[in-house]
């Protein structure tokens, strides 16, 4: 499968590592250029390119980068890709460490994903929201596995939706129906779910039992 990932952290550089090794025709960008991917593509294969450039033919787009910097993505970033491209947000909103307030999840309510569908013009899925980069090389299982982990997965395009799940099976987790965009407050930073290690019944539970009151930590 022909995978575009935009931003190169954490995140997006373990995926990049994982999904190379399951035989994904990768390519991988970030904000400083593709001269600063060398050593990535060099250990995965990935191959480097502009921003512009990472949708191009995709069928699973990923959209690891700081909410503030979603503005600043280029216009028509999904233009070449697939006509049914999946698009996968990893964003999460952290208003006093790192993005600043943002009036529209402020005061419209808005989700987090929500809002990021508007900065690029299409609609996303989330996931990996909640996950630690790390786990995402150290913890995955076969199915069936005791041990296997759970994650939330939020969209309102079920075939998008049934795509990025089977992705994350294929990388050796559990995913959980967590809903529409809209429902997607209940993975949001400081949920029950939210960095939860666990299988699926716990993280079933942890959904219903989220809040849709930001807490302290993560309002503007």
């Amino acid at each position: 499968m022909k995978i575009g990932i935009i931003g190169a952290g954490n995140i997006g550089g373990n995926l990049t590592r994982r999904l190379t090794a399951l035989g994904h025709d990768v390519s991988v960008a970030n904000s400083r250029g593709p001269h600063t991917l060398t050593d990535l593509a060099k250990e995965t294969g990935a191959t480097p390119v502009p921003v512009e450039e990472a949708a191009r033919g995709a069928a699973v787009v990923v959209v690891t980068v700081p909410v503030k910097a979603l503005p600043d993505l280029p216009e028509g970033l999904l233009d070449g890709a697939a006509g049914n491209v999946a698009v996968i947000d990893t964003g999460n909103y952290y208003p006093q460490q790192r993005d600043g307030r943002i009036d529209a999840i402020e005061d419209e309510g808005l989700t987090e994903s929500r809002w990021t569908e508007r900065q690029i013009g299409h609609p996303v899925i989330k996931a990996f929201n909640g996950t630690y980069a790390q786990d995402i090389l150290d913890l995955p299982r076969p199915a069936g596995a005791a041990d296997r982990i759970a994650l939330p997965v939020a969209g309102d395009d079920g075939t998008a939706k049934a795509t990025v799940r089977a992705l994350i099976d294929a990388l050796g987790f559990d995913t959980v129906d967590a809903g529409g965009i809209d429902d997607s407050w209940r993975q949001q930073p400081g949920t029950p779910v939210y960095g939860l290690r666990a299988g699926t019944d716990a993280v079933t539970k942890a959904i219903q039992e989220a809040s849709p009151n930001r807490t302290p930590d993560f309002r503007g």
